[in-house]
């Protein structure tokens, strides 16, 4: 039997946050970047389970009241963007589907082949605009994964704070203050 299919029909306005409640659950990642809808495939199991392991180690350190998630809905300037992992401060809502800047200490972008210039690029440039203070890209690399750590720059930019593999554990301060060891991670 066939699967129905979706019509796509782009609202002439451009997309809007509510356009993206009609749109198929079909395991694609819908994000809206200036008023064009961005779709992503899904991620394959080595993404998830990169992700996951990011989002545990966070976990495990949190202070009470921060909550950690995968795939929570963002808003920015202009769209609306889902980061394989969010760091959420005290306070942040619990009803929300999408959360807002203010609300929001960190992103985590786990980069893909599909992935790779939005992760590099567009998505980083929409945060910084955004306000949230970090942005971590995580890679993988041949002997484990690689995150490059980011801070945000005079309010418009992230700057390199460094970079984390599996051979260099460090200390870092951002969301707060943790041992961050990709080399204790699963392979």
């Amino acid at each position: 039997m066939a699967q129905p299919g979706y019509e796509w029909r782009p609202p002439e306005r451009g997309w809007r946050e509510q356009d993206l409640s009609d749109l198929p659950e079909d395991g694609n990642r819908y994000e809206i970047i200036d008023g064009s809808l961005h779709v992503t495939p899904p991620a394959g199991p080595d993404h998830h389970e990169l992700a996951d392991d990011l989002r545990m180690a966070l976990r495990l350190t949190a202070p009470k009241g921060w909550r950690v998630i995968r795939e929570v809905g963002v808003r920015v300037p202009g769209g609306n963007l889902i980061p394989d992992v969010t760091v959420l401060k005290p306070g942040a809502s619990r009803a929300r589907m999408w959360a807002e800047a203010a609300d929001i200490a960190l992103v985590v972008e786990v980069e893909s082949p599909g992935s790779r210039r939005h992760d590099r690029f567009t998505k980083p440039a929409l945060y910084a605009e955004a306000g949230i203070p970090a942005y971590w890209r995580v890679e993988r690399g041949d002997f484990g994964p690689v995150i490059y750590r980011y801070g945000l720059a005079k309010g418009v930019h992230y700057d390199l704070l460094g970079t984390v593999g599996p051979d260099d554990p460090v200390e870092v301060t951002e969301p707060w203050r943790m041992r961050l060891d990709p080399g204790d991670w699963p392979r």
